[in-house]
């Protein structure tokens, strides 16, 4: 790819789409039986906030994730490759249901897989 071809993020329509995936894709999880158990404690504007970081910076977007390392943030809460599995494929039905092309949501997700060991433990 050159420097003159847009970005995933710029090709997912940027900051207004990213911030309308957030919500969307974290009200699925959340209604999850077993992925929400993971946020009953968690303050819902920090972990979009938190996210939509994430999500920007993993899609070439202009911000750099600002929360603690992904290993430590995870560390002890229990998330194995299931539970990662269940949630990325609740991002993928949400980027589906946004319009995303099945090729820039493959190319999404492929990302996010890129720290399954950082998210389930497995990269101690």
């Amino acid at each position: 790819m050159n420097s003159e071809s847009p970005s995933l993020y710029e090709r997912l329509g940027g900051e207004e789409m990213i911030s309308a995936l957030v919500p969307a894709f974290y009200a699925r999880v959340l209604a999850d039986a077993e992925l929400g158990p993971f946020f009953r404690h968690t303050e819902l504007e920090k972990l979009h906030a938190m996210q939509r970081e994430f999500f920007v910076m993993a899609t070439g977007g202009p911000l750099q994730y600002s929360g603690r390392p992904l290993a430590h943030a995870h560390h002890g809460r229990g998330i194995t490759r299931h539970h990662f599995g269940l949630f990325t494929g609740h991002l993928l039905e949400t980027l589906q249901d946004m319009g995303v092309t099945q090729e820039e949501a493959d190319e999404v997700i492929q990302r996010i897989n890129a720290v399954t060991n950082e998210i389930t433990g497995a990269s101690y």
